[in-house]
């Protein structure tokens, strides 16, 4: 597993985890490991393969390093799959349109069942959107032009 594969479930870990209500400086410890595993230098497979200690990297403590241990290990993390499995599978493509964030894509879901950007896409499209309280035209308007504006530039969603 590669650095840049650690650092997407770590940023993934910490959406789901944020989308969950968890304890925000878990959510921040999981987003900074992702940032430093984007940056660090050399593989960490190659650091545990020679017998390095991760701990030694900075802001990465025990819990994480057992994370990294287990994706190298195995290639997977099993908190991340658990995590996944409790919010519909396109609810992290909906984060990824600028302007949702973690607090909008569950009350999305929570009060219209939205659970995908297609989804988000019809119903902006019939109005439920607009007709959520603290929301209105020009906000539903925005992300119709963010979700368009991410697939002309290729983005999966």
């Amino acid at each position: 597993m590669t650095n840049i594969e650690i650092a997407k479930i770590f940023h993934e870990l910490a959406d789901l985890l944020e989308l969950k209500g968890e304890n925000q400086f878990k959510v921040r410890a999981y987003r900074e490991a992702s940032r430093t595993f984007k940056q660090l230098p050399r593989e960490v497979a190659d650091m545990l393969r020679d017998g390095e200690n991760v701990e030694e990297i900075p802001g990465i403590g025990e819990a994480i390093a057992k994370k990294i241990t287990e994706m190298v290990d195995t290639g997977r993390l099993r908190l991340h799959d658990e995590l996944r499995a409790e919010f519909p599978e396109g609810i992290l493509d909906m984060l990824s349109i600028p302007g949702i964030g973690p607090k909008m894509a569950m009350r999305l879901h929570a009060e219209l069942g939205v659970g995908s950007v297609s989804e988000l896409e019809a119903a902006i499209r019939d109005g439920r959107v607009a007709g959520m309280p603290r929301m209105g035209g020009k906000a539903a308007q925005r992300m119709l032009s963010q979700i368009n504006s991410a697939r002309a530039k290729g983005h999966a969603c």
